[in-house]
């Protein structure tokens, strides 16, 4: 045996050591026997049983088809006789309107071809004709046969004033009959009055005289005929007939009914076909129970590979770190492994059939998780994954990488999608951990020039600062005792102290900002704040700045010392340079607001030679200068400002002065809610 097919041996083996339940198939092999056994009595019984029914069957069926036939023929007399309402209705109104002179004369039932089947049948309509309503309690005014049956009997009498009375008061369509002749005896006829009501104002019936045994005659197609026997009965008449299938005429104020016999018995030959049929079919069934058998057996050995198959997976499943979860296309969750509970800290019974938004989505992130969702649902994941972030049931969020897959059905139809979710916590955590050390180390290297100049400044101008605050101090004092003209030199000195106490508040600043002080951010407006720092560089001896603001406010976060150290530096750069361009010397401060990007853009240009595409790669890097005398910190330190306040600052060549511009971008202060 070669290595491969002994390593195969081997596989198989191990495997088969899961299927420990077929030492247990004998007894179930056994009971599945006796079911069997069970079956073919329960089928032999079925024959016997069959043949009973079906002996009941013949009976019940004509039963049935009787009933159904007088239902058919009450349904048949109710439409007809609603149509015949309805032609009334129809000849009343042109009645109305030839006793008012509006119409011509009524037109003949018989040739209108709109007219229902009791109409155009001859013999149905014994008599018809219109009654105002002053004529109605007339006996002598009315159709050709309506005197004769008011004046034939009393209880016709009583019958046709109740009819009338009934139409005129329910304001529906009302039946009188039958008519009984002199000597009591009943006759066919019934009576039918249909009103008529201008808006709203009864005007009188139209009346006709139905000869009932015709009207079903009319009513009663030939092929119905052949088979049933159809006989007329009244409440008296249908005590004295033994009868159960009748069906009711169903005319307002008559008690009329039909009895509905079958002639003709028709013999129930499908019955006996699906008797022949059962016998086939229990006879292949007995044929199929041998190979039900056989089935059974082969089943019983693929269930327990399955079985095996299922208890390896769910080992697999158990054992694995990455969280497993199912869910359909409608959002709700069909399935998730331990290691997922254990990621949220939920139960499966609490996460099963669950639907979005999930118990384990944070409140504050479940719109933006609806949207991954929603882009999951149309195209999956890509490669990398979907990053999100879970809440763990005890509150603690959870960084989890989700891949999906499509779950499909075995006809390859899709179903929802499958979920794997890692836990990426640790690496996150260690991600940023890794980035906050990188912002503090480039933090550091931005600030070491700025701390090392600062340092300097502080150490060395703040004693000759300090004396020219004590000296003007005492030239205040001098002034006050009167020894020195107080309207020249007060105003000059009072702007020296002032100039100097700011100088001194600006070295403070920068030497806290380069010791790692934490940065002094407050709302301001930059329109407000430019123009106080501009406006001290009103000096004959220097290159005055021109400035262009908006109008309205540009609220920014920022340190005003520190701000105002960075306008200082710019500017006071500016006014260097101007001088130098071979050109009248100007300096030039602009201020406008870029809502795309959410930044105040400070632009500073001048006349001077500019900067050569050469020196911008460097001249913003500590101790470059191309200045005489210069240290190379200003353009630093500016660098550090405003990168400290999460902006940006670039160099160019100004298109209208010719000379450097240099341009300060910060972000816009967010706008204040109330």
């Amino acid at each position: 045996m070669t290595p491969t097919n002994a390593s195969a041996a081997d596989a198989s083996f191990d495997f088969a050591l899961l299927q420990q339940s077929a030492a247990r198939t004998g007894s179930r092999n056994r009971r599945a026997l006796w079911w069997l056994l069970g079956l073919l009595a329960l089928l032999l019984g079925s024959v016997a049983t069959l043949v009973l029914y079906l002996n009941n069957f013949e009976a019940e069926e004509a039963a049935r088809r009787r009933a159904a036939d007088a239902q058919w023929l009450e349904q048949s007399v109710q439409f007809h006789f609603r149509r015949l309402e309805d032609d009334l209705l129809v000849l009343a109104r042109q009645a109305v309107q030839q006793s008012a002179g509006l119409g011509g004369p009524l037109s003949d039932p018989a040739q209108d071809l709109k007219a229902g089947l009791l109409w155009r049948e001859p013999g149905v309509i014994l008599s018809s004709g219109w009654i105002g309503a002053g004529q109605l309690n007339d006996p002598r005014v009315g159709p050709e046969r309506w005197p004769v049956d008011w004046d034939a009997h009393p209880e016709n009498a009583q019958s046709l004033a109740l009819m009338q009375s009934t139409s005129r008061g329910l304001r529906r369509a009302a039946y009188a009959g039958l008519m009984l002749d002199q000597g009591g005896v009943a006759s066919d006829v019934v009576w039918l009055a249909v009103p008529f009501f201008d808006r709203g104002q009864f005007t009188g019936n139209y009346l006709v005289a139905i000869s009932l045994s015709r009207a079903l005659r009319a009513l009663l197609p030939g092929w119905f005929m052949q088979d049933h026997s159809v006989e007329l009965l009244t409440t008296e008449t249908m005590e004295a007939v033994e009868t159960v299938y009748r069906a009711g005429l169903n005319l307002p104020g008559t008690d009329l009914f039909v009895r509905v016999a079958l002639t003709q018995e028709q013999p129930a030959t499908v019955p006996r076909i699906f008797f022949l049929v059962a016998l086939v079919f229990l006879s292949g069934m007995l044929v199929s129970l041998y190979a039900l058998r056989r089935d059974i057996l082969k089943r019983q050995q693929v269930q327990a590979l399955l079985q095996a198959q299922v208890a390896l997976r769910t080992a697999m499943e158990n054992s694995v770190t990455i969280g497993l979860r199912a869910w359909d296309l409608g959002g709700k969750i069909l399935y998730v492994n331990d290691a997922f509970c254990r990621m949220v800290g939920f139960s499966a019974a609490e996460l099963i059939g669950r639907s979005i938004p999930f118990p384990y989505w944070p409140a504050e992130q479940i719109d933006a998780l609806q949207r991954v969702h929603d882009g999951i649902m149309l195209q999956g994941t890509s490669g990398e994954g979907v990053e999100v972030q879970f809440q763990h049931s005890d509150g603690h969020l959870v960084d989890v990488l989700i891949h999906e897959a499509p779950l499909n059905t075995a006809e390859g139809e899709q179903i929802g999608w499958m979920s794997s979710v890692l836990d990426i916590s640790e690496r996150k955590r260690g991600q940023r951990m890794a980035a906050q050390q990188q912002e503090k180390l480039e933090a550091s290297g931005r600030l070491v020039a700025v701390g090392e100049v600062a340092s300097t400044l502080a150490h060395e101008l703040n004693q000759p600062l300090g004396a020219l605050i004590s000296f003007a101090n005492g030239l205040l004092n001098r002034l006050n005792d009167g020894n020195i003209d107080l309207v020249e030199l007060l105003p000059v000195v009072a702007r020296m102290a002032q100039l100097a106490e700011r100088a001194g508040g600006i070295i403070q600043r920068v030497n806290a900002f380069a010791r790692k002080r934490e940065l002094s951010p407050q709302r301001l407006d930059m329109v407000a704040l430019l123009q106080r720092v501009l406006v001290l560089f009103d000096d004959e001896k220097t290159t005055i700045p021109a400035w262009a603001l908006p109008d309205q406010p540009v609220w920014v976060e920022v340190d005003e010392l520190l701000f105002e150290h960075l306008v200082n530096n710019l500017v006071g750069n500016a006014q260097d340079w101007a001088p130098h361009g071979g050109q009248r010397a100007q300096v030039w401060v602009g201020l406008r607001v870029d809502q795309h990007q959410g930044m105040a853009v400070l632009s500073v240009a001048d006349t001077g030679p500019g900067v050569s595409d050469e020196a911008r790669a460097t001249i913003f890097n500590a101790f470059v200068s191309s200045k005489e005398g210069g240290m190379g910190m200003g353009l630093a330190i500016c660098r550090s400002i405003v990168e400290a306040h999460h902006g940006s600052i670039e160099v160019s060549r100004d298109p209208l002065l010719g000379g450097a511009c240099f341009t300060v971008k910060l972000p816009l202060a967010k706008p204040r809610t109330r």
